[in-house]
């Protein structure tokens, strides 16, 4: 019913409103730049460019043959050898890992020195929490192959999820059982 009402609105009157529509005066199109050359001269003179862009230039291109640019890296130039062997000696094993495949994940063996897989980091920081005066900064760093600065920032501004179950105020109130 209501698509019958908005049609008839729609219709209503339409033909006078196209009429209307239709006599109006068009707009006027806006004028065109004028330019100070004959459209035959503008077009040769682009015409002009186009070669001297596209032609060879001979005595720049025999030039330009006698350049030979050698370059040298000061850094690449101390013995990459010694540096990859270094980063593969920079590797430690895992100190800790979650039981079973996780998610699907290739298990890993070791990690780069100076780094801490996920489950490192949770066991850094709650053993940290629990016994701060036996993990401490300086034996979590030594135990993880980690620099002292980044550690003490790891403790102080991670702290791993805790779960508090708060009690209800009343014993009426709804309460999900442990199954």
């Amino acid at each position: 019913m209501g698509a019958r009402v908005a049609r008839m609105f729609r219709n209503f009157n339409l033909e006078n409103r196209v009429h209307r529509e239709i006599s109006k005066e068009k707009p006027r199109v806006a004028p065109r730049h004028e330019t100070g050359l004959p459209p035959s001269a503008a077009s040769s003179e682009a015409a002009e460019t186009a070669e001297t862009v596209n032609r060879r230039n001979e005595p720049l291109l025999t030039l330009l043959r006698a350049v030979y640019v050698e370059s040298t890296d000061p850094a690449a130039a101390e013995a990459p050898k010694e540096v990859a062997a270094d980063k593969a000696a920079e590797r430690r094993p895992l100190r800790f890992r979650l039981p079973g495949d996780v998610y699907g994940l290739v298990e890993l063996t070791d990690v780069p020195k100076g780094k801490l897989t996920i489950a490192e980091a949770l066991k850094a920081l709650s053993s940290h929490r629990r016994q701060p005066q036996t993990w401490t900064p300086h034996k979590i760093a030594q135990e993880y192959s980690l620099d002292l600065k980044d550690t003490k920032a790891l403790l102080e501004f991670f702290i791993p999820f805790q779960v508090q179950i708060i009690p209800p105020k009343s014993e009426n109130a709804k309460q999900i059982k442990a199954s």
